[in-house]
């Protein structure tokens, strides 16, 4: 329950944050353009707070916190006389109305651009991609990809870690190859050509280097208990942090894969444990519990194994000074920009399947788990979907920012705005196809959360 209620309250203040910013990009170019605004609300629905400035502007915060608005004086839904009519929306020229309305996405980009800023004056720690493991028969395995080779380039793009790695196959997907570069266990330099000519990421929320068969390196896990679940077949039983595994039904073991295999395969069932506690030797029953895992049931004991640390010279910190951190905050904004351009593109061509799409509730996740790992790794997150955001913004459907801006395009060609019966027609064809987008979002992270 706790999980659920951090999850919500990231939701809300990563959304709050990404809205509060689009919509002050619109607001703050409409002042600028001279355009009376009446209304600055996040969020919508029945106003929980709301403030009336000397301006005559109405400041609110809205009960339904999934987006947000600008109302500015328009002629053509408001009463505006000869002396306000200047001060309305639709009496700017082209420029100024597509200025107000591409602002809101550009300040989308500002802000990833000023919270990766941020980031890495901070410090980002990272480890490098090493190759831990190869899947057998996957794409990695049949281009001759080595364990303990660290990734170097993937189609001469550097990359200095795993999150990297991710963001250039899933630039590439749809390709015919990649070209792979790496550093094998030998220090030894080495190129792969990997055929990915009928590769389709999965349905799977999976990084894409999975897909592919390449498993990061992780340190192995011990036999010693770090951590003892409240109300769980373990506490029951008495196992307490600092206890190490010996024996399980007088088997010896040794690796912590060999206890995991063992109770996975023993749902509700009782096994004699024998452990280390302080130097002694005690043997504990253990009732094992069960879970629905993959339509598969396991067994379940309620702990958490000691990690044995990464090695020094796998680990870095990705910090940065004042200039080059605006440097590389703007370098890797613009690399999401290009990519999440290119995953549209592969959504709209079916290299890329609608069930890859994501709701409120992966956001939720997403936002919560980043929020878990540290403030770094929010910035991170928060700058990944501000950017989407923007971009998504700017699609050419009439609902969207972008929808305006081709509206605009369109009148400035014209000379003539475009009709309202044709604008309106296309605002409900828009309205549509984004209710039916937001559908397949919601029921892929219902989907998952039933898995």
């Amino acid at each position: 329950m706790l999980e659920v209620l951090w999850s919500l309250a990231a939701f809300i203040i990563t959304l709050g944050i990404l809205v509060t910013i689009h919509e002050f990009g619109h607001f703050w170019v409409a002042r600028r353009c001279g355009v009376q605004v009446l209304t600055f609300s996040v969020g919508f629905g029945k106003p929980l707070w709301q403030r009336q400035a000397a301006d005559g502007t109405v400041y609110q915060i809205g009960a339904i916190p999934l987006g947000g608005y600008v109302r500015m004086l328009d002629s053509r839904v408001d009463a505006v006389d000869a002396q306000q009519y200047r001060y309305s929306f639709n009496a700017q020229s082209v420029k100024k109305r597509a200025a107000i309305v591409a602002a809101g996405p550009i300040a989308n980009f500002l802000l990833a651009i000023a919270v990766l800023w941020g980031m890495f004056m901070i410090g980002v720690p990272s480890v490098k991609p090493i190759v831990g493991s190869v899947t057998e028969n996957s794409i990695a395995a049949r281009a001759g990809v080595s364990v303990g080779s660290e990734i170097i380039a993937i189609n001469e793009q550097t990359t200095v870690d795993w999150q990297q790695v991710n963001l250039a196959f899933a630039g590439a997907v749809g390709g015919q190859t990649v070209v792979l570069d790496v550093r094998d266990a030998n220090q030894r330099m080495r190129r792969h050509q990997l055929d990915i000519s009928r590769w389709r990421i999965g349905q799977q929320q999976q990084p894409t280097f999975v897909d592919i068969g390449l498993m990061p390196y992780r340190p192995q896990a011990t036999t010693e208990l770090v951590d003892i679940a409240a109300n769980s077949p373990a506490q029951a039983a008495g196992l307490q942090a600092g206890d190490k595994i010996i024996a399980i039904d007088g088997t010896l073991v040794s690796e912590w894969s060999q206890i995991r295999d063992v109770i996975a395969a023993n749902p509700d069932n009782t096994l004699l444990m024998e452990i280390s506690r302080n130097g002694q030797r005690l043997n504990q029953q253990v009732t094992l519990g069960n879970q629905l895992i993959d339509q598969q049931r396991i067994g379940f004991l309620g702990v958490v194994p000691l990690v044995e640390p990464y090695p020094e010279n796998y680990r870095f910190e990705q910090r940065y000074g004042f200039f080059e951190s605006l440097q590389k905050g703007t370098e890797r904004t613009w690399d999401l920009m290009v990519l999440s351009v290119k995953m549209i593109g592969k959504l709209v061509t079916g290299v890329v399947s609608v069930n890859q799409l994501s709701g409120p509730v992966a956001i939720a996740e997403g936002a919560g788990a980043s929020a878990s790992y540290g403030l770094v790794y929010f910035l991170g997150f928060l700058a990944l979907i501000s950017v989407n955001l923007g971009i998504i913004n700017l699609l050419p459907l009439p609902i969207l920012d972008g929808g305006h801006l081709v509206f605009l395009t369109i009148e400035g060609i014209r000379k003539r705005a475009v009709s309202d019966r044709v604008q309106e027609i296309c605002y409900r064809i828009g309205g549509a196809l984004i209710f039916a987008l937001m559908a397949i979002a919601i029921s892929n992270d219902v989907f998952r959360l039933t898995q």
